[in-house]
């Protein structure tokens, strides 16, 4: 089968993280995203953006960063701060389904990416867009970032060990989720748009990214007196036990989040008196008494490793090593189950990454992404440029 998003063009004006990590899904997915870049400014940032890149890279396309989230894309050359290029942007616009940007707020009308801007040119295009804080209202030409919408949206003060100074996530998680949501959004308005002909703006940003994703957390404060906090050995909020615990030669996490998995556990460590004990007997009765528990646990799972627990638990009890990056993704199983790829550049270097998590059944091999402007003259091609047209626009320094 072909994959599911074939037949799908995108337009992407992105760069850094999170609209790229937004559209590598529909990339891997079969679409045809086509990066738009500024020659004379370099292209998308993360071109550049150190401090690993692929040894014996010969072109721009070396970043380990920039291939981490923009395999299987093309790369076209137009300077959309210059008037004349709107002319280009719209033909371009005219072959696509969709353009997508995560611009700040105030720069997609200024550059022409707006559905009122291109609708002329083709009325079904979707226009997606990933800012900081909207397009509208007073910080729509604020720059903003990942670690700052954590902060501003109480991340901080969920994360790390009570009684120490406000914590980030480890991981640019709303950049991740602002894309996902951002490529969610552009692929259910095509939908849509291929049932009418028409198209629309769909817009996603970093701070209500951050805010949706407080979830139940958010739902139990704004219906409560409820504060959400950090809690000890990075358990979970209400479910007990659910956190770390020590064994004999380090750490493992352990979430008996039903019932029946609490009187697994005390089974499993050989004290079955403690599902029998009224006093831990339901949820509500374990979370009074969480650091109680903490210490009997403590105690039984000390007695072996965490290989010998890892053994013991698995399959019967929901549970999981605690490593390192590293470790986990020097995992040999990663290879093994396809979950590590390798590509290769023009030049034959070669470098390792993340395969898509989406198993949409057969694929083809992924690509990395070329050296700016690579598939320029194609794309123009395609949208119907002569070759007298493509050879001026080089000229006169549009593309």
């Amino acid at each position: 089968m072909a994959p599911p998003l074939s037949g799908l063009r995108v337009l992407a004006v992105e760069q850094y993280g999170a609209g790229p990590f937004g559209t590598q899904h529909l990339a891997d997915l079969g679409a045809e995203v086509i990066k738009i870049e500024n020659r004379a400014t370099g292209g998308d940032y993360a071109r550049s953006l150190g401090p690993f890149f692929v040894e014996g890279a010969e072109a721009d396309e070396g970043s380990l960063f920039f291939q981490s989230i923009n395999r299987n894309k093309k790369s076209l050359t137009l300077d959309l701060g210059n008037r004349e290029a709107q002319a280009v942007l719209h033909r371009l616009v005219a072959t696509a389904d969709a353009v997508a940007d995560n611009l700040r707020g105030d720069v997609p009308e200024r550059l022409g990416l707006t559905y009122a801007q291109l609708k002329e040119a083709n009325p079904a295009i979707v226009c997606a867009h990933c800012s900081a804080y909207g397009r509208t209202g007073e910080r729509a030409d604020w720059p903003g970032y990942d670690f700052l919408m954590q902060a501003e949206a109480g991340y901080f003060h969920m994360s790390g060990e009570p009684d120490t100074p406000p914590t980030r996530m480890g991981l640019s998680i709303v950049d991740f989720m602002a894309g996902n949501s951002m490529a969610l959004g552009l692929v259910s308005a095509v939908l849509a748009a291929r049932e009418s002909g028409i198209g629309r703006d769909v817009d996603v940003n970093l701070y209500d990214t951050a805010l949706f994703n407080l979830s139940y957390l958010a739902t139990w404060t704004l219906n409560s007196l409820y504060d959400p906090a950090r809690v000890s050995r990075s358990a979970h909020a209400t479910v007990v036990p659910c956190q770390l615990f020590r064994t004999g030669d380090g750490w493992i996490y352990i979430m008996c989040n039903k019932e029946k998995f609490w009187t697994a556990l005390c089974k499993a460590i050989d004290r079955p008196e403690l599902a029998a004990d009224p006093a831990y007997a339901t949820f509500a009765d374990r979370a009074g008494r969480r650091e109680e528990l903490t210490r009997i646990l403590d105690s039984a799972l000390q007695a072996r490793t965490t290989a010998d627990w890892l053994q013991r638990l698995q399959g019967v009890v929901p549970v999981a090593p605690v490593r390192t990056p590293r470790e986990a993704l020097m995992d040999p199983a990663l290879r093994e189950t396809g979950r590590v790829e390798t590509l290769e550049l023009p030049g034959g270097a070669a470098f390792d990454v993340l395969a898509s998590p989406l198993d949409a059944g057969d694929k083809p091999p992924s690509r990395p992404c070329p050296p700016m402007g690579t598939n320029t003259d194609e794309i123009l091609d395609s949208a119907g440029f002569s070759e007298a047209e493509i050879r001026d626009l080089h000229r006169r320094g549009i593309v």
